[in-house]
This record gives C-alpha cells, structure tokens and sequence, in this order.
C-alpha cells in the first residue's frame, strides 16, 4: 500500500505533512512512501533527504493522489481556494489524511465524500490521554505562541527585560497573555524568558496553576465561569453577557501593558471578542496587540485578518498562519503527529476503519461516500 505526501497548495504554506525522519516508520507498517518533487523544500527538507530515508519522489501531483494514502497538512477548509483542483485526482476507496477545518467547511467536505474518499479531519483529535503524540492542535499551537511573542518583541519600540545600565535602568516591558491553553501558556514561558513580566488569564480556574508555574500573574476577574470548558478540555463558548463583563474587566489590563497577545479561540465557532477598540485605545502609544484568533475573526475588535494595523498607536497583528514561519519545527512536529494517527489507523499494511476506537471515530469525516461525521450531519 502507498502513501503519498503532497506538495501544499494553499499560498505561503511553507509545512509539509511527512518529514524525512518518519519515513522508516511508515516503512515498517509496510507502506511505500511517495513524496511530490519539492514538497519539503521551503520547510528545509530536500528530495534527497528522503530518498536517504527510503522514500521514493515522483514527479507530478497525479502521481501523489495515484497513492492509497494521501497526506496533506490543509485540505477542504483549511485549503478553500486551491483545494478543489485536487478533485479530479481523488478516488473511490482513498483515504485523506489533513487539517481541514471540517466543523466549519461542509460546502468543501460534501464534494470529497461524494469522489468516494474517506477523509480524516486532524484537528478533531480527541483529547484523551492515548491521543496526545497525534495532537496537531496542540503541536502547531506550541509554535504559534512562541512565535506570537517574537513577533510583538519585533514590533514593540522597548526591549523585553529590565536591564540595569551606565545609561540608567530600562524597565522590563509587561506583557498579557489572554488564553492558557497550549498557544497561551508557550507565550507565557516564551515571554518570561525574554526578561518580560508577564500577566495571563483565562475564564477556566484551573488554568491559574499552569500560568503561575511558568513565572506569570494570574488574572482574576469577578466574574461566574462555572461550565466554562468541555469534556475535551477545550473552553465553552459563553453567553454575551458573560463575555460583555468580561471584556470591560480585562480592558483594565490591557491598559497598563506594553503587549497583548490573544490565543481565545472555540473549536467550530467565532473567536470571543476580548479586547475592544476602546481598551486598545487605553494602551500606551507603541503598545502591540497579536491576536492568534484572528482567523475566526479574532480576539480584538480592531484585528483584521493577514494585515497589520495602527490605531492610536497601537500596532495589531493579525496572523493567520504564523506556524509556517516556522516550517522546519512544524512541519516535524506535525509529521510525527500524523505517523502516530497512521500507526494507529494501520492494520496488517492497511487501513482499519474501527469505529469502536474513539480517535478513528472522531476524526472520520467521510466514507463510503457520504459526510459521516455526527457534528456535521445533525
């Protein structure tokens, strides 16, 4: 049985779906590895590196979806534009292995089910123990927050620590972090390390813990948020008055910091609106916002997709792929997610559909031609 590893398609995707350092392990499940020429080159990873792995590089698109197994790091939603100039390559009996957004995308899913390919949608990985090496959600997003905090360092006009000079003594700037899941608690400890004091809040309790371990200050609002996460681990979405209460608390310290950088972001739903124009325009001339949320409208109010803005001073960014900046890490970290789905999808050289395993079970999004997924079709 073949898999075959795509060269990405969506603009300025720079990550790769296989690195050549998983390849022997897919080997040894008894799967032969096709990789598109060049699909690894913008992430570092050169065509003959995995041949030096074992893997065999075919020259065209066609070759690739010619594969049993088909790996991609965006597809359906996650692709919107491009990916349907994949269709005509896809077949009955194939499986797609990707993020693809599918909570959000029927329109783009319905057409992949009816070409007869049973598709897997990554990024709804349950979240229990046994599935954590699969969990691209939580790998890109260790990224995306370290990255955020180099990003606002870069923008901000002070530097992060306190440093004591001949020329005086620079005060440490004060960043705040809205979000502890794993974005928000790599922005924290990035943060720390680069000299930075460091504020971090999230509407579930049990989050305190986590930021005050890594050096930050936990923020408390006054506010009620019992039920406020899921069985998952992911947080609820809550109601706007929770969340109008809680914006107008918060603006309090957004107003004393230098950055602020929003991770809030609900599975299938519109980001939560944290920060308002108002509490921006409260922040010292200079100030940085980043708003990792930006792709589900964002966390802040002024945030606009992909474009870098100025009000009152106040720079926002609003990145929508900032993991792919950092494609080399990215790409191997998704890599290793995804051959640890594959090593638990294949049995005897192929694909075991059991939907008594509840990772196959919740990230199946299509088979035997139709949408199959229960949040999709209820």
């Amino acid at each position: 049985m073949k898999v075959g590893v795509a060269k990405e398609t969506f603009p300025g995707e720079k990550r790769v779906a296989l690195t050549p350092a998983s390849v022997p392990t897919l080997k040894k499940l008894g799967l032969e590895v096709l990789v598109q020429a060049g699909a690894g080159l913008v992430a570092g990873y050169e065509d003959s590196n995995y041949v030096d792995k074992g893997a065999q590089i075919v020259p065209t698109r066609g070759d690739v979806f010619g594969a049993d197994i088909v790996l991609q790091v965006r597809a359906a939603g996650e692709n919107p534009d491009a990916g349907p100039a994949d269709l005509p390559l896809m077949r009955q009996g194939q499986v797609l292995v990707a993020s693809c957004d599918a909570l959000s995308s029927l329109p783009q899913v319905e057409p992949i089910a009816k070409s007869g390919v049973t598709l897997f949608a990554l990024e709804l990985i349950p979240r229990i123990t046994r599935a954590q090496s699969m969990d691209i959600l939580s790998s890109q997003a260790t990224i995306a927050g370290y990255r955020a905090v180099l990003m606002a360092a870069m923008e901000l006009h002070k530097i992060f620590p306190m440093m004591m000079t001949a020329a005086g003594t620079l005060s440490a700037a004060k960043v705040f972090v809205l979000g502890a899941g794993v974005a928000g608690l790599q922005a924290i400890a990035t943060a720390k390390k680069l000299g930075a004091i460091v504020y971090g809040y999230d509407l579930r309790p049990a989050c305190r813990e986590q930021v005050e371990s890594l050096g930050g200050k936990f923020v408390v609002l006054e506010l009620d948020s019992g039920g406020s996460e899921d069985k998952g681990g992911y947080a609820k979405a809550m109601d706007e008055a929770f969340y109008q209460r809680q914006r107008e608390e918060l603006a309090k310290t957004v107003a004393q910091c230098d950055v602020v950088i929003t991770t809030a972001a609900i599975p299938g739903k519109r980001s939560p609106l944290l920060v308002t124009a108002h509490a921006v325009r409260a922040m010292q001339p200079g100030s940085v916002v980043v708003d990792l949320a930006a792709q589900r409208g964002g966390n802040c109010e002024l945030t606009r997709a992909d474009e870098r803005i100025v009000d009152s001073g106040v720079t926002i960014l609003g990145p929508t792929n900032i993991v792919s900046d950092a494609a080399y890490h990215a790409s191997l970290m998704f890599s290793n997610n995804v051959t640890k789905f594959l090593q638990n999808l294949i049995v005897d050289g192929k694909p075991s559909i059991r939907m008594d395993d509840e990772i196959i079970r919740d990230t199946l999004v299509t088979h035997h031609g139709n949408v199959v997924h229960p949040r999709l079709i209820s």
